[in-house]
């Protein structure tokens, strides 16, 4: 039994190899990954040419038939796009316009409540001109509201509704140009 374990220490001591021994032993394995896997990536690559030109008149065909559609497809929907992006450039150049017009309006409108406020007097030259240039956008709204006053201060509340209004109308048009300006969903 001695002799036994004898011999097996010294063939567990003899199979410790050397790390110069698992260096080469690494690298041929490492050689062997690489040659089976060439190998496997040469089958593939030959296989798929192989199919490839085994391919009949009616397979080559249906493959032009179904590249020309795709690229029939391909410009229609690139020329939608060139449409829908000019009609989109208009609807925003107007937009801005449009949003030009309102927020010059809001801010007479808002001089004009703050003048009131502050009890400017109606002979000023500056008042009368605001006035002028105001009155067509304010008169549907002079009585809607009770104007309170103090001393020569007004609060005219009509006036801010009518701020309030023109805002609602501004962001109106704004979505309805938004509307014309996105594409048209197709199911």
């Amino acid at each position: 039994m001695a002799r036994f374990l004898l011999s097996i220490g010294l063939r567990s001591a003899n199979l410790e190899p050397g790390t110069d021994q698992v260096a080469e032993d690494e690298a041929r394995r490492i050689a062997q990954h690489g040659a089976v896997k060439a190998k496997l990536e040469r089958d593939v690559h030959e296989r798929i040419q192989t199919e490839a030109a085994s391919t009949n008149a009616a397979e080559r065909s249906e493959v032009r038939s179904v590249a020309a559609g795709l690229k029939h497809n391909a410009t229609t929907e690139v020329g939608e796009s060139e449409s829908e992006l000019q009609r989109a450039r208009k609807a925003t150049r107007g937009s801005q316009f449009i949003d030009y017009g309102f927020f010059l309006l809001y801010g007479l409108i808002g001089l004009e409540v703050v003048l009131e406020l502050l009890g400017a007097r109606q002979s000023s030259g500056f008042k009368r001109f605001l006035d002028t240039l105001t009155s067509p956008f304010l008169s549907p709204f002079k009585g809607l509201m009770p104007d309170p006053t103090v001393g020569s201060m007004q609060l005219m509340l009509s006036y801010v509704v009518g701020l309030v209004v023109y805002m609602l109308l501004h962001m109106a048009i704004n979505g309805l140009l938004r509307m014309f300006a996105q594409k048209k969903a197709t199911i």
